[in-house]
Formats: structure tokens, C-alpha cells, sequence
């Protein structure tokens, strides 16, 4: 049988007797020391990585072995929610109805956020574009402010904060003091908004993962217990916005 390789994975040779699924893709790593199946919760696919030297036939064979459990695995996603009109999405812990009101006339798209509504008067057909960009200002305000507000509790400096659209880490923290976040942040419970702050400002004085940090980061979060939690079980839903 003749493997199905996506374009992506078509540099690389080809094994046979094994077929990999058009939700799978190779990604070969210099760095990974075992073969792993990583679902990339955003676009819906399986990274399969492979440890520099391994034997593709038995990497092919790994991924076709676990076929049936990573279909159950994509089968649980939550379908994606388009950023159209009518939509309901969390902001900042509130639901919040998407308005759009078209504005022929108009130059611009001007977008509002409203206790109830994410009120959206545009020109365009689909503004979805202008709407992420409206929402990745607000998250970072957000986490700007509130690092800056934790961080003064320890003494402590942020020096930047930015936000990125990551796939599986929603935050970082550098030694000089440069913080980074997933913008998607603004669709989480404000328990797991804030437990992420605390989190990477916490490291700000304890840059690994030792019991101080967690007690500091403990100590940090508004709800950690909740925060966290939702965090470890649900944090994929954050990708489900597009």
C-alpha cells in the first residue's frame, strides 16, 4: 500500500506497507527524544514528531496503530465558531452576542464592546478580520494591566507584554522580563485569565517550576483551584474562535 502523504510531508521518503490519514502530519525534530502524536487543536490535525534517526516505517506504523483512538480524539473537538453575526462568545468571562451592522457608507469598521454584545458597524461582507484584531488589542490591555498589577505585589518589573497566536503554550516568561501570551486568553473564565497572569509573573521571580513557584503562583491567582483546572481541561476550547 502506498502511503498518503499531504503536501507538507512530501520531502520525505516514503515507507511502505503503512498509510498515514490526511490528519496527520510529520514533523520531524531535532530536539523530541521519543515519537509522539501532538493534536494540534486549531487546525484539527495530528503533528506525528519524529526524533531525528528514527525509522519512519515504525513512526508510520506508530501513527496507523493509533488511528481508531486519535479519531475518537478529533471526534471530541468542539466544532469552530465562526466571529460572524449572531454568534454568542465569551469575552472576558461575559457572553456576548456578536451585532453586526452593516454600513455601506461607512470608511471604516468601528466595533464596540457592550455588557451584553460585541457591537460590529462595517462596510464589509465579512469583518471577522477586523474583529480579531479588535479582540487581540483588548486581551492585551487586559494582560498588560493585570501583569503589571501582580507584578507590583512582588516587587517585581514587567518589561514588555505581547500577545501571539500560539497553539499550546498560553503564556511566557523571559529572565529579563518579557512576558508573552496567547491572545485567545480573552474567550477563558476570568479564573483561568488570571491563573495564566499569575502564572508566567510568578516566574518573573522563580523562572522554573519548583514548589516556591507554584506557592507563589498560588498565592497570586484569584481562584488557582478553578483557574487551573479549567485551564487543564478545557484550554483547548480557546482554539474553537475563528
Amino acid at each position: 500500500m502506498r502511503p498518503l502523504i499531504s503536501f507538507l510531508n512530501r520531502h520525505l521518503p516514503e515507507p511502505p506497507d503503512y498509510e498515514l490519514a490526511e490528519y496527520v502530519t510529520v514533523k520531524p525534530s531535532t530536539r523530541a527524544k521519543k515519537l509522539a502524536l501532538r493534536l494540534d487543536t486549531k487546525n484539527r490535525i495530528f503533528n506525528l514528531v519524529v526524533p531525528k534517526g528514527f525509522n519512519l516505517q515504525r513512526a508510520y506504523r506508530f501513527a496507523a496503530e493509533h488511528d481508531e483512538w486519535m479519531r475518537a480524539q478529533l471526534a471530541e473537538l468542539p466544532q469552530p465558531i465562526k466571529l460572524m453575526h449572531g454568534a454568542v462568545i465569551p469575552i472576558f468571562g461575559q457572553n456576548r452576542e456578536i451585532i453586526v451592522e452593516r454600513n455601506s457608507d461607512g470608511r471604516r469598521t468601528d466595533i464596540s464592546l457592550e455588557e451584553h454584545a460585541l457591537r460590529v458597524r462595517t462596510n464589509k461582507d465579512d469583518p471577522s478580520s477586523r474583529i480579531i484584531r479588535f479582540l487581540k488589542s483588548e486581551s492585551k490591555a487586559r494582560l498588560d494591566a493585570l501583569s503589571r498589577e501582580k507584578a507590583a505585589l512582588i516587587k517585581k518589573d514587567v518589561r514588555s507584554v505581547a500577545v501571539r497566536d500560539t497553539k499550546t503554550r498560553w503564556g511566557s516568561c523571559t529572565a529579563d522580563g518579557n512576558l508573552s501570551y496567547s491572545w485567545r486568553l480573552i474567550f477563558a473564565p476570568h479564573a483561568s485569565f488570571d491563573y495564566v497572569v499569575a502564572h508566567e509573573v510568578a516566574h518573573l521571580q522563580h523562572l522554573d517550576h519548583s514548589d516556591r513557584f507554584w506557592a507563589l503562583c498560588r498565592d497570586l491567582s484569584d481562584d488557582y483551584e478553578a483557574g487551573h483546572g479549567w485551564m487543564k481541561k478545557n484550554s483547548y476550547e480557546l482554539m474553537r474562535y475563528e
